[in-house]
């Protein structure tokens, strides 16, 4: 693992001496990220929604969804139905929560507990999207990099080394 961050240093080091290199290198990482916020407005705006692809991050939906899987969602659907797993957010919650349409359920306290103060029920408007498809587990880097920040810079520290330093 030292040994690759050592090439890529030296690497970086070589680019520093050729700006030509160096420009075409910044220029292809510019790409790389214009290019992923392309495809997500791309889905924002097929699915109708401000946040197409969500990570579950706690148990709470077993065993439909575990914490870690990834949820795809859409928002073209004008009604829901009872069944329906949606993807609400709350007023002054930065997180939002995924649950089931229910008719009523098995509680022994009212849900209300999670709406914002003076809130009876949710509106169609807080609806973020309904769940279409999910992947197992692929969102716990995720939950990893959110649970220890020190691993999301080290992370888009080595990808922006390596965009830097591929020749290609």
């Amino acid at each position: 693992m030292m040994k690759m961050v050592e090439q890529q240093v030296e690497e970086v080091r070589r680019l520093n001496k050729n700006k030509r290199q160096l420009t075409h290198q910044a220029l292809n990482l510019i790409m790389v990220i214009t290019s992923a916020l392309m495809i997500w407005r791309g889905l924002m705006g097929w699915t109708l929604g401000e946040s197409p692809i969500v990570v579950v991050l706690s148990g709470s939906m077993e065993p439909a969804f575990q914490r870690g899987d990834i949820l795809f969602l859409d928002n073209n659907k004008p009604n829901l139905d009872i069944g329906d797993i949606v993807v609400f957010k709350i007023k002054d919650r930065d997180i939002p929560i995924v649950h089931r349409v229910l008719k009523g359920d098995n509680n022994n306290v009212d849900d209300r507990g999670l709406y914002a103060p003076g809130q009876l029920w949710l509106q169609r408007g807080d609806i973020v999207g309904i769940a279409r498809a999910s992947i197992p587990y692929v969102g716990m880097a995720t939950i990893l990099m959110n649970d220890y920040p020190a691993l999301k810079v080290l992370a888009v520290g080595l990808m922006a080394i390596m965009a830097f330093t591929q020749r290609e």
